[in-house]
C-alpha cells in the first residue's frame, strides 16, 4: 500500500488569514517551507535573496500575531519582502518578480492591500508607520501599525528624526529593528530571550507602572533618579539605553529566527495600551540557505542561479561596465593625485568604490545609508584642498539635494559627483530610475554637467573632473554595460562645455546627450535611406551648453531634435531657452525634444523600456518623420503609451 504525500502547509495558507488558522505547532513547517520556496523563486528571477532569508520566521511570525492587513506592516526598503509577498496572496505569481509584467522587487501599494506604503529607498518605514499611527489615533481607530527596518537602514539620520518624533507624541506604534550585520547587541540566547519576554509582559508592566506611579510621590530629584535607574538597569542586560532615551520602549535583543521566541514577545507588544515600542530582533542575512550563508555579501543581490549549487548564472559581458570603468579610472587618476579621495553611501560595490577601496583604503569611505551626510562630508573635505568623488546612484542623490545647493553649489566647492545609474534601470523600475538629475542639477548656478555617451568617454569624464577646482562637477552614466568601444589608456581632460560632431549632414540635426548616442547614429543611417542628410552630435555637457555648437546646428538644419535619458525641464528645455534667447525659433527651424516620458515605468528590460519611451533608433526616426509631418506606426505607438508625447510635437 502507498503511502499518500502529505500536502505542504503552505499550499494551505494563501494569505494570513488562513495561516492564523493553523497551530503555533505548525509555524516551522511553514517557515521551512516558505524559505524553500522564496530560494526556488529567485533562483528563477534573480533579485534580493539574503534579505529576505533572514526575516523569513519574523514575517511567519508577524502575520501570524497581527491581523493583516487591517494592522498594518511596513517593510523598510523592500529587499527582505519576497517572503511576506508568497504569504499575502502573490504566491502564484513570485517566479515573474521583476519580470516584464511582473510583481515588483518592492513593497508597492497598488499590488496588494497588505503593502499599505511603498518601499524602495531606505529608512522610510517609521516615519511612515508614525503617520498611520497618528491617523488611526485621530480616528479613534484600534489597528496596530509594524514598521520592520533593519540596522543598516538605521545608520540613515531619516530613521532617528522619526523616532524622536514618535517618541515625544506617544502614539502607539511598534518598530522591530532587524539587526543582521551591525552586532548592536551581544549574541542572544535563552536569558536574553527571557528577558525580552519579561519585560515585554504585562506583569512587569504594571509593576513598572505601580512604582511610577509611587515614585512620582516622591521630591522631583529622587523621582528623575529612580526613572532613570531602572531605564539603564534595563538597558545595562539589554542594549536598548538609546532607544529608550529616544522616548521608546525597548525590548530584545531576541533570536529571530527561534518562534518560542518571537511569537510571546510579539503578543506582548501587541497588547500593550500605548506608547511607541521597539523590538530588537537579531537574525542572520542569508539564513538557511548554504551558499547564502557562505557569501561575503550573504546572496543580497543575485542573478539566476541554480539551487543546488548557488551556482549564479553570469550574463554575458560583451563590455565592461559602466560601474567597473568609473573604478578602474578613478584609481588611474587617484595614483597620479594623492588629493583624490572616494565617498560611497552603503554602495560600494553598486558604485565600483570597491574596486577603489582595495587599492586606496585609507582614501576611501563608506558613510552609511548617509547621502546627506556624505554630500556635506565631501564638501568639508573639498575645503581643505582634497578632491572628493561622492559616487551616489540618481535616485539616491535626491535625498541629498538641499545640500548639494546650500553646502556645495552655494559655496562652489569642487566636489565631484560619480552620477551611476542613470536613466531606467531595468528590474529595479520607477524607484531606481535616474530621471531627474539633468533637471535638478543644471538648474544650480555654476555647476558643470557631463552625461557619458559610452565607456570611453566615462574614462575622460573622470579625467575632467579630477582636473576641475572652479566649483562643482557631476558625470552621469547608466546601470550595465558599455557599447563595446576602444578605450583609451588614459583619460583626456575634456574643454568644459564643449561637444563634438561625429557625423555631418545637411538636413536633421540630431544632438543626444549620454548613451543615445548610438541609437541616434543608427537612426542618422536609417533616415539617410529615406534621403534625408543627418548630422549627429555628443553634447557632452549638459551644463554649460556648447552654445556654438547648437547654433551652428539650428543654423545649418532644418530640423533639430535634441534627445536624452532624463525628464522634461533637462537638456532639452536649456537648448530651447538658448534657442529662444539667439531668436533662432524664428528662422523656420523646426525643434523638438525627446525625453523620459512624464510618466513613471514599471520595470522591465531596459532596451525594452528605452523602446516604450520611444528613445530607440525606430523612435528617434519616428519623432523626425512627425516633425516632417510624416507620421509613422513607432510614432503613433508612443503616443498611444504616453498620451503627453502629442504635446510635445
Amino acid at each position: 500500500m502507498t503511502k499518500r504525500l502529505q500536502t505542504p502547509l503552505l499550499d494551505t495558507v494563501p494569505t494570513p488569514d488562513k495561516l492564523r488558522e493553523l497551530p503555533e505547532s505548525a509555524l516551522r513547517q511553514v517557515a521551512a517551507e516558505l524559505r524553500a520556496e522564496t530560494i526556488d523563486a529567485v533562483s528563477v528571477t534573480g533579485g534580493h535573496l539574503g534579505a529576505g532569508l533572514g526575516v523569513v520566521e519574523l514575517t511567519v511570525a508577524l502575520h501570524y500575531v497581527f491581523d493583516t492587513p487591517r494592522d498594518r506592516i511596513i517593510w523598510d526598503v523592500g529587499h527582505q519582502a519576497y517572503p511576506h509577498k508568497i504569504l499575502t496572496g502573490r504566491r502564484n505569481r513570485i517566479r515573474t518578480l521583476r519580470q516584464t509584467g511582473g510583481l515588483s522587487g518592492f513593497t508597492k501599494r497598488s499590488e496588494s492591500a497588505y503593502d499599505p506604503f511603498g518601499a524602495a529607498h531606505s529608512s522610510t518605514s517609521i516615519s511612515a508607520g508614525l503617520g498611520m499611527a497618528v491617523a488611526r489615533d485621530l480616528r479613534a481607530g484600534h489597528n496596530n501599525v509594524v514598521a520592520v527596518i533593519g540596522d543598516g537602514a538605521m545608520s540613515a539620520g531619516m530613521a532617528y528624526e522619526a523616532m524622536n518624533n514618535a517618541g515625544a507624541m506617544q502614539s502607539r506604534l511598534i518598530v522591530i529593528l532587524n539587526d543582521n550585520d551591525m552586532s548592536i547587541a551581544p549574541p542572544t540566547g535563552a536569558m536574553s530571550a527571557y528577558l525580552a519576554r519579561l519585560v515585554s509582559g504585562e506583569t512587569y508592566r504594571s509593576l513598572r507602572e505601580t512604582v511610577k506611579q509611587l515614585a512620582k510621590r516622591l521630591p522631583k530629584f529622587f523621582y528623575d533618579k529612580a526613572k532613570r535607574t531602572e531605564e539603564y538597569g534595563r538597558g545595562f542586560w539589554t542594549g536598548g539605553t538609546l532607544f529608550e532615551e529616544l522616548g521608546f520602549y525597548y525590548v530584545g535583543p531576541i533570536d529571530g529566527h527561534n518562534l518560542d521566541h518571537l511569537l510571546p514577545v510579539l503578543k506582548n507588544v501587541r497588547d500593550m495600551p500605548h506608547g511607541p515600542v521597539l523590538v530588537h530582533v537579531v537574525t542572520q542575512k542569508g539564513k538557511g540557505y548554504a551558499p547564502a550563508e557562505a557569501a561575503a555579501d550573504k546572496y543580497h543581490g543575485v542573478n539566476t542561479f541554480d539551487v543546488v549549487t548557488g551556482t549564479q548564472v553570469k550574463p554575458k559581458a560583451n563590455a565592461p561596465a559602466y560601474t567597473k570603468v568609473f573604478g578602474e579610472s578613478l584609481i588611474k587618476e587617484a595614483a597620479r593625485d594623492d588629493k583624490i579621495v572616494a565617498i560611497t553611501a552603503a554602495m560600494p560595490s553598486g558604485t565600483g568604490v570597491d574596486l577603489f577601496s582595495k587599492v586606496h583604503p585609507a582614501r576611501t569611505f563608506d558613510v552609511g545609508i548617509a547621502e546627506q551626510h556624505a554630500v556635506t562630508f565631501a564638501a568639508g573635505l573639498a575645503t581643505e584642498g582634497y578632491k572628493p568623488f561622492c559616487a551616489i546612484y540618481s535616485t539616491f542623490l535626491q535625498r541629498a539635494y538641499d545640500q548639494v545647493i546650500h553646502d556645495v553649489a552655494l559655496q562652489q566647492l569642487p566636489v565631484r559627483f560619480a552620477i551611476d545609474r542613470a536613466g531606467f534601470v531595468g528590474a529595479d523600475g520607477a524607484t531606481h530610475a535616474g530621471a531627474f538629475d539633468i533637471a535638478y542639477l543644471t538648474c544650480l548656478p555654476g555647476i558643470v554637467v557631463m552625461a557619458a555617451a559610452d565607456e570611453a568617454e566615462l574614462v575622460h569624464m573622470v579625467a575632467t573632473a579630477a582636473a576641475y577646482n572652479a566649483g562643482p562637477i557631476a558625470f552621469r552614466y547608466p546601470r550595465g554595460e558599455g557599447v563595446g568601444v576602444d578605450m583609451p589608456e588614459r583619460g583626456e581632460v575634456l574643454p568644459i562645455g564643449k561637444g563634438r560632431i561625429l557625423r555631418e549632414g545637411t538636413h536633421i540635426a540630431l544632438l543626444t546627450l549620454g548613451t543615445r548616442l548610438a541609437e541616434a547614429l543608427q537612426a542618422a543611417e536609417d533616415l539617410a535611406a529615406h534621403g534625408l542628410s543627418t548630422t549627429v552630435a555628443d553634447a557632452r555637457f549638459a551644463k554649460p551648453i556648447d552654445k556654438d555648437l547648437v547654433c551652428k546646428l539650428a543654423r545649418g538644419h532644418d530640423v533639430l531634435i535634441t534627445i536624452e535619458e532624463g525628464s522634461m525641464g533637462g537638456f532639452g528645455s536649456h537648448v530651447l531657452h538658448l534657442l529662444a534667447d539667439e531668436g533662432l525659433l524664428e528662422t523656420g527651424l523646426k525643434v523638438r525634444s525627446m525625453v523620459l516620458p512624464d510618466a513613471y515605468l514599471d520595470h522591465d528590460k531596459p532596451e525594452a523600456m528605452y523602446a516604450k519611451a520611444g528613445l530607440d533608433a525606430k523612435g528617434i526616426v519616428a519623432k523626425v518623420m512627425a516633425t516632417l509631418g510624416k507620421s509613422s506606426q513607432n510614432e503613433r505607438r508612443a503616443e498611444s503609451h504616453f498620451p503627453l508625447f502629442q504635446n510635445r510635437k
